[in-house]
């Protein structure tokens, strides 16, 4: 697994922005995983400046269960 990015703030129940290394961009559509390995949701859309890019995960089913400043992970780079 690598780090996919660290949560900074939540969008609604649903959705995380979380801020992702330009370096090692995750894959659009990667499934997103906590450090427990539970899947946490779906990278939808990577936006923000080049140097230091955001990324909007939607959670699965109900609220997300992370919090800001946790480190979220991806099976892809």
């Amino acid at each position: 697994m690598k780090v996919a990015g660290r949560v900074r703030n939540f969008c609604g129940e649903k959705t995380v922005v979380m801020a992702i290394d330009a370096g090692q961009l995750p894959r659009l559509h990667s499934e997103v995983f906590d450090r427990r390995r539970k899947p946490v949701g779906k990278l939808v859309e990577v936006f923000g400046n080049i140097k230091s890019p955001y990324a909007l995960v939607v959670c699965n089913g109900g609220r997300c269960e992370c919090e800001v400043g946790d480190k979220l992970y991806t099976n892809t780079g």
